[in-house]
């Protein structure tokens, strides 16, 4: 939905957040927009899809987008998301490369071969609650020697709420002057369904060992909304019946303390009661075609 606001006094861009695997990009996302929108986990390659997160600041509208972390795998599934960091990056007006301070340089520099555009980009220090003042200063020294690729360097810390007006002012200086592109009322442009999609598996990746969640993902078969409730009726597929057993668990203890996360997730999100009905189904080999993934929602180009 676009503003009727002038171009010269207002400015809008879409601005990609890239980085390595469960480098905290969704948990910086989240704590910028101020409300739990993207998915967050400790095991990485939680986020699979891209996700725009929209954030107003002062006369700017910046679209973020969450992308999947940079990494190299052969399984399918993983190349999507890939795919998925390559569209962000080719389509954004400014990239964020999200750093934690205790990170080597290696992977900047491998987010430097495959920006082979050289889109402008800023780079994000995070994390610097977790290492001393010398230390930090350290790190920045060794970003300098890459001084001619970025724009700058910012240092925050969500767990202190350090850093985050900079960040904002930083960003907004690189933004094309433009009307708003969507209702500065909106959060994201990001449909309910994979809102609650991700809440649901961000639940999964809460309740299970480290390899399943992997082999799983969510369909949302149904949503029913009413004034002071949301019916919601989701399946979790998952690739072999050994591990439909796992999600399940004994007497179905597992299968309903994701239920009742994921629903305590989604209450906070929609502001209602929620009824959420969780189904299991296995589907052999979901994550190795091209074709099964679209039908889960995964589409290559």
């Amino acid at each position: 939905m676009s503003q009727d606001t002038s171009s010269n006094e207002t400015k809008a861009g879409f601005v990609a957040v890239v980085g390595r695997p469960n480098a905290g990009k969704s948990t910086l996302l989240n704590w910028l927009v101020g409300e739990k929108l993207a998915m967050v986990s400790k095991k990485a390659q939680a986020t699979r899809k891209r996700m725009n997160i929209i954030v107003m600041h002062d006369d700017a509208q910046i679209i973020f987008v969450d992308t999947p972390g940079i990494h190299e795998k052969e399984r399918l599934l993983n190349k999507f998301m890939l795919q998925e960091v390559f569209k962000a990056i080719g389509d954004c007006d400014l990239i964020l490369f999200l750093a934690p301070a205790k990170d080597s340089l290696e992977h900047y520099r491998k987010f430097l071969e495959i920006n082979s555009k050289n889109r402008s980009h800023i780079v994000v220090i995070s994390k610097i609650d977790e290492v001393s003042s010398e230390d930090l200063l350290k790190k920045i020294d060794k970003y300098k020697e890459y001084q001619q690729s970025f724009l700058s360097l910012v240092p925050v810390s969500v767990n202190k709420d350090i850093g985050k007006k900079e960040l904002l002012d930083e960003i907004v200086k690189y933004l094309p002057n433009s009307p708003w592109l969507y209702d500065p009322d909106l959060l994201t442009t990001t449909n309910i369904r994979e809102i609650y999609k991700e809440l649901i598996r961000e639940s999964i990746f809460e309740n299970l060992s480290d390899e399943i969640p992997y082999e799983t993902d969510v369909i949302i078969e149904k949503i029913e909304e009413l004034p002071n409730l949301e019916r919601i009726s989701a399946t979790i597929v998952t690739e072999k019946k050994s591990q439909k057993m796992i999600i399940v668990g004994k007497g179905g203890s597992t299968i309903k303390r994701i239920g009742r996360d994921a629903r305590m997730k989604i209450e906070n999100f929609c502001g209602k009661r929620v009824y959420l009905e969780l189904f299991v189904s296995v589907k052999s080999g979901w994550s190795k075609t091209k074709k099964s993934l679209g039908e889960i929602g995964y589409h290559f180009e």
